[in-house]
């Protein structure tokens, strides 16, 4: 009775939260209002025994991916106005899309009524009685382990590609001298002049 409720709690909070998140017209109560969408989905993969995939709704999405766009979206002056303008030509498109999600989760449900669907167990045996995150590492390192490694390779080529865009030579613009800028005195800074009167100021 509690894990049905929990459930019921958790779905409505997510699916309202959803909601709210695409209907909002403030963007930082936009990204707020996916925060809670988020956490309450945390919960729902907690009651289904993903407690991984809770983990990392919490620390990447809520923690890191939320985060960012929260101050991305504080720290950055756009004219949502201006980007709301156009919203009406993509009417038609955006109810196809919705027809097509429903029917989708209309045929997953039928499918999921007609029987068990044990695709994901023949791909990856793995005892009832072993934790989900053991499972899990244990199919990423032994089957999976050159698809995992690649995966790390593609973030590790992005991440020395962001850094080498970052740090390329640019025309027209003063380097910084971090070592200089140190050693500078406050009398590097600041002269003391005694100023004749009637006289301008010489720079």
């Amino acid at each position: 009775m509690i894990q049905t409720i929990a459930f019921y709690l958790f779905a409505i909070m997510v699916i309202a939260a959803g909601a709210l998140t695409v209907t909002a017209r403030n963007p930082v109560h936009s990204v707020l209002w996916l925060i809670l969408a988020f956490f309450n989905a945390a919960g729902l993969m907690v009651l289904v025994g993903a407690e991984f995939i809770a983990m990392l709704l919490v620390i990447v999405y809520v923690g890191a991916v939320a985060v960012l766009f929260l101050f991305v979206v504080m720290m950055l002056d756009i004219d949502f106005a201006e980007l709301r303008s156009g919203f009406s030509r993509y009417w038609p498109f955006g109810v196809l899309l919705i027809f097509v999600l429903l029917a989708e989760i209309i045929f997953a449900t039928a499918a999921w009524k007609a029987g068990g669907i044990e695709m994901a167990r023949a791909a990856a045996p793995i005892p009832a009685e072993v934790p989900n995150i053991e499972a899990l590492g244990t199919v990423i390192y032994t089957r999976y382990l050159y698809i995992f490694e690649a995966a790390g390779l593609v973030l590790l080529v992005a991440m020395i590609g962001a850094i080498v865009l970052t740090h390329r030579a640019r025309g027209g613009t003063r380097p910084q001298n971090v070592t200089q800028q140190v050693k500078r005195r406050p009398e590097d800074a600041v002269r003391n002049i005694n100023q004749p009167i009637g006289q301008g100021v010489e720079l």
